[in-house]
């Protein structure tokens, strides 16, 4: 959270404009850059708004916590009010949702959904939005994990008349999302004395909440079958929301008429988009509606095949590949979901594809003809192969081609890494991903960042890690020659050699080989620690803790990353793979590598300059002491 304290310190903050740099400057602090001068002009008109409504409900002791940041995800409430319930007298927590809006009304094919002129894409209505902030804090949160009914939510939108919005009503359905509107002020007064005693100050039930344990993020993985089979196992947040809500619609009016429209999700790493995409197929499979998920990914499709549909066969049949398609009639899907897009290639064919199939139709233009309702997931980032073409503008240009409505949804926020949107900004300013160059870290209590001495010292501490009961793998640049797999029974040839300690790669094929799990189960099978897990097989997954070694293919300079694709073993690259793709796909490996964790990454160099480089930018220390999350 950005900054907390009773209702009565803020309003006199707020009124001689000492609130503001503060926020500011912790703002810095967590997330690397600056706020938008929007999201200063909304503190300046949003926040003295709501203090004032507390002082005047003689609510001052009320302890208010700005920018209220959620459990492991970078989604900021706007303000969450501890106190007091006033009847009984045990800790109450109102989470408030902020809008300067004066009109808005709800889309017409979904009230959860909501249109205001300053956007061209439909955003959620702020009354779903803050009843799902209540629901994800009470599922990660330890304080109110068993207290549901302590934690109430509220969208107050200040400058709003009921004539402009009170159509946003329509899915004001319990306690977690009611709305005010400044015509209603008084009820809102009257609300909040009905949550919070003018009795007790606030403070200690902030404390408890502060204290309250994080409950362990669900990875994917481990909760696939689930979300397939049974239920929701994801709180999906705002534009998540918003994303799922058009899929779903986009379905219903493909049902309801002659009708197809692209949609692409696109974001970074952990903004959740496999989390939408199980989401929907969860949905979708339930509903009875045909649907399917594909990938380019042999691991990420394996794996789901293998935990999502755990002992069904009718369920792992709904994980494909992109080139699965190629003989499809078009329209045969309702809605085909495409995960990982961004490994889209420029054809399905392949050097064992029959004749007859070598139709030269494009991948892209496969995926989309099939559905009615073809979605994208992406993250343009993570293209590290050549061939690669699954960008945000090739699938709108192909789908403008073919006549279609295509609409874009960007994921803003972040699951993986702790929620730290600071350390994402840290690892592509490393890169050269981003302008600027690199930048010395800033530890933030979201995610931790070490520098092992040797490739020895990093095995040794996510050893410890794993003996805590967390999840560690150690990955690498593709630096290392690859040897054919040992017969049954034999050891696993150890080809990652750094001075005296060597290891070897995951395996390639689809089979366990001397305890090894095949190369799909690499990230998620526990006995994947201890082989050395290369882009392919790391991509699409997330583990506790990663362990990173960047090889001699990316190395430091002076001022500046040097790519050697000399030293680069990746049978992907070939002469004619020109330098510029070559340095561009090197720097995305080590991308998707630096934004595997969730809690902790831990990054050695074998190359002494680069390794001093990494010292220079990252302070934290290395030891054996138990990690608290």
């Amino acid at each position: 959270m950005l900054f907390r304290e009773s209702a009565k310190t803020i309003a006199a903050r707020a009124l001689d404009s000492s609130l503001y740099p503060h926020l500011i400057e912790q703002f810095v602090h967590m997330h690397g850059h600056r706020p938008s001068a929007a999201e200063v002009r909304s503190w300046e008109r949003s926040i003295p708004a709501l203090v004032a409504a507390l002082n005047d409900a003689g609510l001052g002791d009320v302890e208010v916590m700005l920018e209220y940041a959620l459990p492991l995800n970078s989604k900021r409430a706007d303000a969450v009010l501890a106190g007091v319930h006033p009847a009984t007298g045990e800790p109450s927590y109102v989470v408030v949702e902020l809008k300067q809006w004066s009109q808005a009304e709800p889309d017409e094919d979904d009230p959860t959904l909501c249109r205001i002129d300053a956007y061209t894409h439909p955003v959620l209505n702020p009354i779903e939005q803050v009843r799902r902030y209540c629901e994800y804090l009470v599922n990660f949160n330890g304080a109110v994990a068993g207290h549901p009914s302590r934690v109430s939510g509220v969208a107050y939108l200040h400058n709003a008349t009921e004539f402009g919005v009170g159509g946003l009503r329509a899915v004001e359905l319990d306690d977690r999302g009611q709305m005010f509107t400044r015509e209603r002020r008084g009820e809102f007064i009257d609300y909040l004395r009905t949550k919070l005693s003018d009795k007790v100050p606030g403070a200690r039930a902030a404390d408890e909440l502060q204290a309250g344990r994080t409950v362990p993020s669900k990875q994917l993985m481990s909760v696939a079958a689930q979300e397939v089979r049974e239920r929701e196992q994801f709180v999906l947040l705002d534009e998540q929301q918003v994303a799922y809500r058009m899929v779903l619609n986009a379905v219903r009016k493909a049902k309801q008429s002659d009708h197809k429209e692209v949609v692409i999700v696109t974001g970074g790493p952990g903004t959740g988009k496999s989390v939408i995409a199980l989401s929907l197929l969860g949905e979708l499979y339930r509903q009875g509606v045909p649907a399917l998920h594909a990938t380019g990914s042999q691991s990420f499709t394996k794996t789901m095949r293998k935990v999502a549909g755990t002992r069904k066969r009718e369920v792992q049949d709904l994980f494909k590949y992109f080139n699965s398609f190629m003989t499809a009639e078009k329209n045969s899907l309702d809605v085909l979901i495409c995960d990982e897009a961004h490994r889209i290639r420029e054809t399905s064919a392949h050097r064992y594809t029959p004749a007859a199939h070598r139709t030269g139709k494009r991948q892209i233009d496969e995926l989309i003809d099939v559905a009615r309702v073809p979605v994208f997931l992406l993250d343009e980032h993570q293209v590290v192969r050549p061939g690669e073409m699954g960008t945000v503008e090739d699938i709108k240009a192909a789908a403008v081609a073919k006549g279609l409505e295509c609409h874009v949804v960007p994921l803003e926020s972040q699951f993986r890494c702790g929620g730290s949107d600071a350390y994402l900004r840290w690892v592509v300013r490393l890169l050269g991903l981003e302008a600027g160059g690199p930048v010395v870290w800033e530890p933030d209590d979201r995610m931790q960042l070490l520098v092992a001495d040797s490739p020895q010292e990093m095995e040794a501490f996510l050893q410890a890690r794993r003996a805590q009961g967390y999840g560690a793998r150690i990955s690498a640049g593709y630096c290392w020659p690859w040897s054919k797999e040992p017969k049954p029974g034999d050891p696993l040839p150890a080809d990652v050699v750094i001075g005296d300690w060597a290891r070897p790669w995951n395996l390639r094929g689809d089979r366990s080989v001397s305890g090894a799990p095949p190369s799909a189960l690499w990230a998620t099978d526990p006995a994947g620690f201890g082989q050395v897990g290369c882009v392919y097989t790391a991509q699409g997954f997330e583990y506790d803790w990663s362990g990173v070694i960047i090889g001699p293919d990316l190395v430091w300079r002076g001022d500046r990353w040097i790519t050697d694709r000399t030293k680069s073993k990746d049978p992907v690259f070939k002469k004619s793979t020109p330098d510029d793709d070559v340095d561009r796909l090197i720097r995305n490996t080590y991308k998707v590598l630096l934004t595997r964790g969730m809690i902790g990454t831990i990054v050695y160099s074998t190359d002494p300059e680069t390794q001093q480089k990494l010292r220079e930018l990252v302070n934290s220390s290395l030891d054996r002491r138990p990690v608290t999350v």
